[in-house]
């Protein structure tokens, strides 16, 4: 057995005698942070390594640095929603934030329909790799029976029986990431010492065309705006203070994945052009490697799914009035969710995915604006109105990736 495998075992077994502790597992800030963790690192840093390779080469982990920053601008208006806005609302506010929220919600409800679709999507493409199937009439009929399943899990058991399999998934991924993480840094480590490492890959010509596709990438860092309807469980503070959480975990695992594979971009083309590209990318990483990328890409698009199927049936609950309850909300989106499936490719899922949470983010950013303004912070008001025309980018120019 190679020093990689051997990192890659040992990792996976101290990463798992961490994140099972049952201290840490019992923890309220953990719990607080999993939910938006679990959509934020949902596949993008596997998605996202063969299509920023292509865009970007060497720059990739530039590109990359640029998503994460967009979200944490989007996350910051959130979450100065979350300490100004909240309070507003529940204490009479006036019609023009009420719109405004409402609007939010009914954007970020569609979202969720979208992004449950393509997180399961993803969930039955890495796993039909298992057995070879590529096909995409496979890959759907997949997806539809995993959406139905776990739509029946939410539509009979609720929120706690969505919630005990994001806990478990997620502690999974992380685990995974880990044991990935490790046996990419002992490779290059071991190709440094025999000299042939290096960052050879070309950089391609950036042009106007692939701005569009990076801005249609903003659903890989997505997911950090469900601490925004964690309300009935943490306090104000909790949220804010787990989001942030939430995005510094998630960044640094982009950042070092990213700075870790790009030794791998070599500019030829990929075996499988598709959403399971990263497996061709990183074979010589080791025999181990595969399975691994396989089983992290599963936990991750299930816990993803989960995470936002709990969203969904919520946040249907709430803005009906609980005329919808949220079982009933589970069983809603799975049912959208399989109608996106069949209605567009992976990377089309991945643009509407994005224009979807983008038309909230743009929502959320108006409102923290004009909130800033209210409070005679020109500063922060500016900073959000910045924040809206980046999102208005995004909804308008986006264009779908074709790896």
């Amino acid at each position: 057995m190679n020093l990689t495998n051997v990192a890659l075992i040992l990792a996976l077994i101290a990463g798992a005698a961490f994140l099972f502790r049952p201290r840490l597992v019992g923890s309220e800030t953990w719990q607080a942070t999993v939910t938006p963790l679990a959509s934020i690192i949902g596949s993008g840093f596997l998605v996202a390594g063969p299509l920023l390779a292509g865009l970007a080469g060497n720059w990739a982990i530039a590109a990359m640095m640029v998503l994460c920053g967009t979200g944490y601008l989007f996350g910051s208006a959130i979450r100065h929603n979350i300490m100004h806005v909240e309070p507003e609302i529940e204490a009479g506010a006036s019609r023009t934030v009420r719109i405004i929220e409402r609007a939010s919600e009914l954007a970020l409800a569609l979202a969720y329909f979208v992004s449950v679709a393509y997180y399961l999507h993803l969930f039955a493409a890495f796993g039909l790799r298992f057995a070879g199937v590529t096909d995409t009439l496979w890959i759907r009929i997949a997806a539809t029976a995993v959406i139905a399943s776990v739509g029946a899990i939410g539509a009979t058991g609720g929120l706690d029986a969505l919630e005990r399999v994001a806990v478990n998934a997620v502690g999974l991924k992380l685990t995974l990431i880990l044991g990935l993480l490790a046996a990419l840094l002992i490779a290059g480590g071991v190709a440094m010492v025999r000299g042939t490492f290096g960052w050879d890959a070309p950089v391609p010509d950036f042009q106007m065309h692939d701005g569009r596709v990076l801005l249609g990438l903003v659903i890989l860092v997505q997911g950090f705006e469900t601490s925004r309807f964690l309300g009935a469980a943490y306090d104000r503070e909790t949220r804010v203070r787990t989001m942030r959480y939430a995005q510094w975990i998630a960044t640094a695992v982009y950042l070092l994945f990213f700075l870790f594979i790009t030794s791998y971009f070599t500019g030829a083309p990929i075996a499988h052009s598709d959403e399971t590209a990263i497996i061709d990318l990183l074979r010589p990483v080791g025999v181990m490697v595969a399975p691994v990328i396989i089983l992290t890409a599963l936990a991750s698009q299930l816990s993803a799914a989960v995470a936002d199927m709990n969203g969904a049936g919520g946040l249907l609950a709430e803005s009906s009035g609980k005329r919808i309850n949220v079982k009933l909300g589970n069983l809603a989106t799975a049912l959208a969710a399989i109608a996106i499936i069949w209605a567009t490719d992976i990377f089309g899922i991945i643009t509407w995915a994005s224009r979807a949470f983008v038309v909230f983010y743009a929502l959320q950013s108006l409102q923290a604006a004009l909130s800033a303004w209210r409070a005679d912070q020109p500063a922060r008001a500016a900073l959000y109105a910045f924040a809206v025309l980046l999102a208005l980018a995004v909804i308008v120019f986006a264009i779908p990736a074709a790896v």
